[in-house]
């Protein structure tokens, strides 16, 4: 008895890696430019409908934010799917259902809300994403969306240099690794990207611990070693966003 319950005991351990290892959910990260002087009716057109809406209809919702930068007139959203094929299925229930055509149709009664839609479609980053609980809010703080544009046949040598060194080495200077994806391109000529989310106390905290990271010797060598066959990275964008007072993630 006291065998089988040790068994048991160690598969239940075992259990997140597991259910993380089988994780087959497609994301979709969103960006809405809205018109002059409209996001907070797109803001509130999301905490009163949208996101009820997603979730009637399958659809998972995990984050929403807005930039720290006040000039950037851009929410961001990022949604969950159980697979890939669901995706079109969920979204076309969801777009032609006639709740959100009605609250769609109130929402605009003054004009448009969204001047610009960015869509972006990634599964997750085996290995790279940790074990948390997502909605979990540990307090007030803010998120580094960082994205990374490798260089040709670099994703193994990218994926390999983050499982094995950078996320200890962020978590080292003060860094919290949320999540990890690649993105899924329309066109399979074009180079896969690496996108992940880092957690900060605030934006300039967030700064001042990459500037940490940067100099320290331990990712140096690890730099170095790993570009000993040309570089990895040919660009790295970074946003930094805080999240809004509904969204799951925060």
């Amino acid at each position: 008895m006291k065998k089988l319950f040790l068994i048991f005991f160690a598969v239940v351990l075992l259990m997140p890696n597991l259910i993380l290892a089988q994780d087959n959910r497609y994301f979709e990260m969103r960006t809405y430019t809205a018109h002059e002087g409209k996001r907070p009716d797109l803001i509130k057109r999301f905490q009163d409908h949208t996101l009820t809406l997603f979730e009637k209809n399958g659809i998972e919702n995990i984050a929403y934010f807005i930039p720290t930068d006040e000039t950037n007139n851009t929410l961001t959203f990022i949604l969950a799917y159980p697979d890939k094929d669901s995706r079109d299925v969920l979204w076309n229930k969801f777009a032609n259902s006639p709740e959100w055509q009605a609250a769609h149709k109130a929402s605009e009664a003054n004009g448009p809300l969204v001047a610009k839609v960015d869509q972006v479609f990634m599964e997750n980053a085996p290995d790279l994403t940790p074990e948390i609980v997502r909605d979990d809010n540990i307090g007030q703080r803010i998120f580094e969306l960082r994205t990374y544009y490798m260089l040709p046949g670099k994703v193994d040598a990218i994926h390999a240099r983050f499982r094995d060194y950078t996320r200890e080495l962020f978590q080292k200077h003060g860094m919290i690794n949320v999540m990890y994806w690649y993105t899924v391109e329309k066109d399979p000529a074009v180079q896969t990207k690496l996108v992940y989310l880092l957690a900060h106390k605030n934006e300039k905290a967030g700064k001042a611990s990459f500037e940490q990271f940067g100099k320290d010797p331990s990712w140096i060598v690890v730099r170095d070693a790993s570009e000993q066959n040309g570089k990895i990275v040919e660009k790295i964008t970074s946003v930094y966003l805080k999240p809004l007072p509904f969204s799951p993630l925060k």
